[in-house]
């Protein structure tokens, strides 16, 4: 399973429900990267969605603790239902937010980071994967700048 994040140079991932600072480069990396894959996004993450509809091209999954359905999305209730479902499909990546990416992380063995060189301002966080024994960075995959502010896409690898 992979997971796929835009972080700040504090490993910040947003403010408020959203991201403070989204550029156009991460998200076209973020949907190329997806096409075609399982997405496993906690339910505040979908509130930030356009209309709170599912991804198109991917087979949504929305793990939450909230019973109930979400339309278009198939609900998983535990982080081990997730990676049950996740083995079905050819290629899954965790999407976040905070908390399931923190409950996703341990089953995860690549992780796609878009470094965006800026600091904006966090309340939410990523665990830094340059500080953690069991990852390493791979490879870098592309890099830049967008309005002034530059970024690096990045694969780290579990050991």
């Amino acid at each position: 399973m992979n997971l796929i994040v835009a972080v700040y140079e504090d490993w910040g991932i947003g403010r408020d429900g959203t991201q403070p600072i989204a550029l156009s480069a991460d998200r076209k990396f973020f949907r190329e990267t997806t096409r075609g894959a399982m997405v496993i996004v906690g339910r505040r993450t979908i509130e930030d969605f356009p209309g709170q509809k599912p991804l198109p091209g991917r087979v949504n999954v929305a793990l939450t603790r909230s019973a109930g359905e979400i339309p278009g999305f198939t609900v998983c209730h535990s982080p081990e239902e997730a990676v049950e479902l996740a083995k079905q499909a050819e290629n899954s990546f965790v999407i976040g937010g905070g908390s399931i990416y923190a409950q996703m992380l341990p089953y995860c063995d690549a992780a796609y980071i878009t470094k965006v060189h800026c600091n904006p301002g966090s309340d939410t966080f990523f665990p830094n994967l340059d500080e953690i024994q069991d990852w390493y960075l791979a490879e870098t995959l592309q890099s830049g700048e967008e309005n002034g502010i530059p970024y690096e896409m990045l694969l780290y690898k579990r050991k």
